[in-house]
């Protein structure tokens, strides 16, 4: 097993992530103004469907999201709709929207030393999912750095997503 310090050299900036007003008009600003191309038709996404937790719990909430690769970073915009959630939270206190969240990733088997370090150095989790291809887990990093800092612990079909995806731009 490896020390925490050899499993954060894992971590690599893997996606920026905005929450915006107006998703069709962030994506038309994007690709038309900056060249940001690739983004598919928003999808709607359902905190229920994730088993996304939000301060513990699972709660009803609704939002609209797209994403795309971009210089080596996936770019990701999130449009609240309903409910509550960390996006709905950053909205009412930002309504012109921002960026949200930077996640970065590792292999899911440095996930637990990494999440575990943040929660000793004090961070709270504010969202967190399990998914087949990714844990992910959100930290209040907002008083250190301005917004939230996501932990995405990628599974090896998790990786074969990823690339999948990269190549689809």
């Amino acid at each position: 097993m490896s020390n925490l310090q050899d499993t954060i050299k894992e971590l690599e900036l893997a996606q920026i992530g905005w929450v915006v007003p107006d998703i069709h008009a962030a994506v038309k600003f994007l690709s038309q103004a900056l060249g940001v191309a690739g983004f598919p038709e928003p999808q709607l996404m359902r905190a229920q469907d994730l088993d996304m937790s939000y301060k513990g719990k699972v709660v009803a909430a609704e939002w609209l999201t797209t994403q795309t690769h971009n210089g080596g970073v996936f770019v990701e915009l999130v449009q609240p709709l309903s409910g509550q959630s960390m996006f709905h939270d950053y909205l009412e206190k930002y309504p012109l929207g921002g960026t949200q969240h930077l996640a970065f990733r590792l292999p899911i088997s440095g996930f637990e030393q990494v999440t575990d370090n943040l929660r000793q150095l004090g961070y709270a989790v504010i969202s967190e999912v399990d998914h087949p291809i990714a844990r992910m887990a959100f930290f209040d990093t907002y008083a250190t750095t301005g917004m939230v800092t996501e932990i995405m612990g990628i599974t090896p079909e998790g990786w074969k997503a990823v690339k999948q995806m990269e190549k689809s731009r």
